[in-house]
């Protein structure tokens, strides 16, 4: 698939002042807790290029392949501790802006686990990743695809 529209030649401006802030967010707090958020985002949103870019930090990150698999599951599983279950959480609910009394719930939750400055820097990190999410998904944007990822590796080993 080819890129519909080159954002980051047609607007660099404007995707630089994005990437600043969200960069800006991610040192006032746990790396791989912004990765995690912007990894569940982005598969909420259903934005293959930013699910790719999390994950592949998140792995740079050392974070464990275990957790990064079952992210999609994090409510099933024991590998989250509660701060991030909270931010998790908060995630969902600031990104699907559906349910207002689940939303508040999610929010009471979040603050006792984080003080109101990462709080508000977590909200500032979800806008953002959201924000990402539709600029990528509307300009068509798609993650680069190697050999790997096509299974041409796999398939030449094979023959």
């Amino acid at each position: 698939m080819s890129t519909r529209l080159e954002y980051w030649r047609i607007a660099p401006e404007e995707l630089k002042a994005l990437v600043s802030l969200g960069l800006r967010l991610k040192a006032g707090m746990d790396p791989k807790l912004y990765e995690l958020v912007g990894l569940r985002v982005s598969q909420i949103n259903g934005c293959a290029f930013c699910v790719d870019l999390h994950a592949g930090e998140l792995r740079k990150a050392r974070e464990s392949e275990r957790r990064i698999n079952t992210l999609v599951a994090w409510r099933n599983t024991p590998f989250y501790s509660p701060p991030e279950r909270a931010a998790l959480e908060w995630a969902e609910r600031l990104t699907e802006l559906d349910n207002s009394a689940a939303r508040e719930a999610a929010r009471d939750a979040l603050r006792t686990h984080f003080p109101d400055r990462e709080t508000v820097s977590l909200i500032f990190a979800i806008a953002v990743m959201n924000a990402m999410n539709r600029v990528a998904i509307g300009c068509g944007r798609m993650p680069e695809a190697d050999e790997a990822s096509l299974g041409l590796a796999a398939a030449r080993e094979s023959r």
